[in-house]
């Protein structure tokens, strides 16, 4: 394999090629995610949509799959136990290619606590859903400098990696 990224748990490469990872990520896709750190899932489907449904290339998926893992924490929260844990796998699958960061996304730690989520709300199963602990719910984690590296301010991409909620 010699130098080449490598890729999700089943040994995928992003689609398109490791050039599809590289690059800023759009101000929408960064609006989305400070709004998923924020736990406003229905909101950030609505921006995330928006960059996903204007991307053509690949990467798309990378958009969608945060999208579908912010709806499945929102279904979550509705207390929609299929709901939550379909949106949550299919999010999980979606970004697999992804791995281990796309565009400063931290992929694998990303799917890595949605799976732990997963996990924890089937150990609950659909009666004991309000039992959930939802300071389990990660953060998305975004690398400033591969934001400011490619021209975008590091004011947009603070709010994307911030640690607080609120």
């Amino acid at each position: 394999m010699g130098g080449e990224r490598p890729g999700g748990p089943r040994g995928k490469h992003p689609p398109g090629g490791a050039a599809t990872c590289k690059g800023p990520l759009p101000e929408k896709v960064l609006e989305g995610i400070r709004l998923f750190n924020a736990r406003e899932f229905f909101e950030q489907h609505e921006a995330l949509e928006e960059a996903w449904l204007a991307e053509p290339g690949p990467v798309r998926d990378l958009y969608r799959g945060i999208l579908q893992i912010g709806v499945g924490f929102y279904h979550l929260e509705r207390r929609n136990f299929r709901g939550a844990r379909n949106l949550l796998t299919y999010g999980m699958d979606r970004l697999a290619p992804f791995e281990p960061a796309c565009r400063g996304v931290d992929v694998r730690g990303l799917r890595a606590a949605a799976l732990r989520c997963r996990e924890e709300l089937e150990r609950l199963g659909p009666d004991r859903i309000a039992e959930f602990d939802m300071d389990l719910i990660p953060l998305v984690r975004v690398d400033e400098a591969a934001q400011v590296a490619s021209g975008q301010g590091g004011s947009q991409t603070s709010a994307a990696s911030t640690d607080s909620i609120g």
